[in-house]
């Protein structure tokens, strides 16, 4: 199937809402995977004796592999090179398997393992998406095209906390673990079927477009890697230790957990739709790109450090209250930084400069699970943590608005 991506100022064929939409439900249950150790935490730190610090060294071991992958280019170069409807197939089949294995892990080291494999198989999913993005949908339509997706990397953890903290209480984490792998299989049915086939003969004889080292030398691109960073930090340090902290700090049950956790995570993805589709608007109505996805990014990311006051608030419904809105300003940021990355570097590039992006900006997967852990472990309180959070946010906003340049297509050398 080869879907046009100059499909005029008209909507979107059906080809193409087809492939958006798979490509929604891929990083839906990508996003659940990754995001079941954070729900089940309380209750595996229990079933294995963790101390605070061990359990930071479990959530930082998928992002090892699935930041190093991308930052040292092995994403990105199989993203570019090969046809990337088998290339996003064959990472859904790891971070599948790698799923129910943790399900079936009998200790830490076993359990370390399979988030390992897990990042692995994940690595693969963002450079895949913006070669798709880049080549398949036009510029006009990726405001909204990316803010869906984004909303589906929110959905699963919501969806995932919600139904996680229920099938916790009744059938246990391995169970939990273990369906979701089943289920996430099944996803390569209809992929196999639907994915993009325009790249299978073109790709290798295509001009291999900027080389990396082109890339590493344009300053926006650092701004998007560090912008990537400081915005990635606040995401993880909400996904891997929201649940424990509202359990242990706001002494919620598992359920209570996870309704509120769930409904934090949905108001992410609800306002990251709405500011999708503003986006596209604006630019439809004459807005230029720089001005408009970099208003929103920046703004948004500005209005998160609202999550500041969120730990020393005494009165829980004021607390929930900050986050949800903290929650609605962050949603507004992931709905336009990945536009930005596409239009810059083009089609050509997307799939490189996405991996060092991904790869460099998921480092901080690793930060935010080890600092908050060791953070909470020495203090025994989450304040100083949700500081860090605030503050990097606040740093983020400063990156894209000052140091990405221009947003429009960088002018490579031949």
């Amino acid at each position: 199937m080869s879907v046009s991506a100059t499909a005029g100022r008209q909507g979107m064929t059906a080809a193409q809402w087809t492939l958006l939409t798979l490509l929604i439900v891929s990083i839906f249950l990508n996003y659940i995977d990754r995001g079941t150790l954070s729900v089940a935490a309380p209750v595996i730190e229990k079933d294995f004796l963790l101390s605070p610090a061990s359990l930071g060294s479990l959530f930082s071991a998928f992002f090892w592999t699935y930041a190093l992958l991308q930052l040292f280019g092995v994403a990105g170069w199989a993203a570019d090179r090969f046809p990337v409807g088998i290339v996003l197939a064959v990472g859904a089949a790891v971070w599948s398997a790698s799923t129910v294995m943790a399900g079936l892990a009998n200790g830490f080291m076993a359990l370390f393992i399979a988030r390992l494999l897990l990042g692995a198989g994940e690595s693969l999913a963002y450079p895949c998406y913006s070669r798709i993005l880049a080549s398949d949908f036009a510029a006009h339509h990726r405001g909204m095209a990316n803010a869906l997706l984004d909303a589906g990397s929110k959905l699963g953890p919501a969806l995932g906390t919600y139904i996680g903290a229920m099938m916790l209480a009744s059938f246990g984490w391995r169970a939990f673990f273990i369906a979701l792998g089943v289920v996430s299989l099944l996803w390569l049915v209809p992929w196999l079927i639907y994915m993009p086939r325009s790249y299978a003969t073109a790709t290798i004889h295509q001009d291999a477009g900027p080389r990396t080292a082109d890339i590493l030398c344009s300053r926006s691109a650092w701004g998007t890697f560090a912008g990537h960073f400081c915005g990635n930090y606040y995401w993880f340090f909400l996904l891997t230790w929201l649940p424990t902290y509202l359990v242990r700090e706001r002494g919620f049950s598992l359920e209570a957990m996870g309704q509120v956790g769930g409904i934090a995570y949905l108001v992410i993805a609800s306002a990251t739709v709405c500011a999708g589709w503003a986006s596209d608007r604006w630019i439809a109505r004459g807005g230029t790109p720089t001005r408009v996805r970099k208003s929103i990014v920046v703004g948004g990311l500005t209005g998160s450090t609202i999550i500041l006051p969120v730990a020393v608030v005494e009165d829980t419904n004021t607390a929930i209250a900050l986050l949800l809105l903290a929650c609605a300003s962050f949603g507004i940021y992931t709905s336009n930084h990945w536009a930005i990355t596409q239009t810059l570097a083009g089609p050509r590039a997307a799939g490189r400069w996405t991996s060092l992006q991904n790869g460099l900006g998921n480092l901080s997967g690793i930060a935010a699970a080890w600092i908050t852990g060791e953070v909470v472990e020495r203090t025994g309180a989450f304040p100083p943590a949700f500081f860090v959070s605030a503050g990097l946010a606040l740093l983020g906003a400063l990156l894209w608005g000052f140091v990405v340049g221009p947003v429009r297509q960088v002018e490579w050398k031949p």
